[in-house]
């Protein structure tokens, strides 16, 4: 099931798609009051959500030509759970870009976070802040959603707190993440982190999902693997992460990207002014972007 947040009327809303593709349904027609994404998954269950699947199908929606579609979760409730370096052969291209920031032995995961003002949308253009950036990148991620408050999960226990995935940008300023010796700053400008179009729920994958994750630059494919290629897994972070800190209904964690980002071509391939971002994960869709 793919859920929504949307724009009509000059409202703002929550909504299921239609299996067809065809119309979004509010879920206040089914009979959830939620206001935002982040309220709607604080009162979701499973029971909630199946009764939710079955009767979207019978509902009259509105058409999706005569939405704006938004990014999921606008404004997240907190900070985004970053991996780094959780590809292999990223690792690799990293390294050669700038030993020094992203070299040398990793026996545990690498997390970071990422501030978000307001998380783009689909189709929404990127301020690439190229008056203090020269070296803006790119990077196509799966991003896991927390469906309920997580604390002290056991590894069997983990997907019972999944609530389902989409696909994250995570934009980076290299010049600022290299210099500054952390990543948080190059991380977090105003608008680096597109996430969208949707949150596809848990049931429509096996778990861990393996699906092919690619992005393309005007057009050019760049990074072409699957998520099952991580270096650490879905499993192994949010056992650890909640062992010390709880994970709200909510929370966002982006998995890291694959090989095939700018900082990891001979000489280094940037983005600028202009350039159009494509992210495609199969199974949950593309996000399209432009520089601006």
């Amino acid at each position: 099931m793919k859920i929504l947040t949307y724009k009509h009327g000059g409202e703002t809303a929550v909504g299921v798609l239609k299996n067809d593709g065809s119309e979004v349904v509010p879920v206040n027609y089914l009979g959830c009051s939620a206001i935002d994404m982040n309220t709607f998954l604080d009162v979701q269950n499973e029971k909630k959500l199946e009764k939710l699947d079955r009767n979207k199908e019978l509902m009259q929606g509105i058409p999706l030509d005569e939405v704006q579609i938004l990014s999921p979760i606008p404004h997240p409730k907190q900070d985004v759970v970053c991996l780094g370096i959780n590809y292999y052969a990223h690792a690799e291209e990293a390294a050669r870009f700038h030993d020094e920031a992203f070299g040398g032995e990793r026996p545990v995961p690498i997390y970071f976070s990422k501030r978000i003002n307001r998380a783009l949308a689909d189709g929404e253009e990127i301020d690439g802040h190229l008056d203090i950036v020269d070296s803006l990148d790119y990077e196509a991620e799966l991003a896991v959603i927390i469906g309920k408050d997580a604390r002290n999960v056991k590894p069997e226990e983990v997907f019972e707190y999944v609530f389902g995935y989409t696909i994250l940008n995570d934009m980076s300023a290299r010049n600022l993440q290299t210099s500054h010796k952390q990543w948080y700053f190059g991380k977090s400008l105003d608008d680096f982190t597109p996430i969208g179009p949707w949150i596809v729920t848990k049931d429509e994958f096996k778990n861990p999902p393996a699906l092919p994750i690619r992005s393309y630059v005007n057009g050019e494919l760049r990074q072409d693997s699957n998520t099952e290629l991580m270096i650490n897994g879905i499993e192994k972070v949010i056992c650890e992460l909640t062992q010390g800190m709880t994970l709200q209904a909510g929370t966002i964690i982006a998995m890291g990207t694959p090989a095939g980002v700018g900082m990891g071509f001979e000489p280094p391939r940037f983005l600028k002014r202009g350039d159009v971002v494509t992210c495609e994960i199969e199974g949950i869709g593309t996000m399209t972007n432009k520089i601006k």
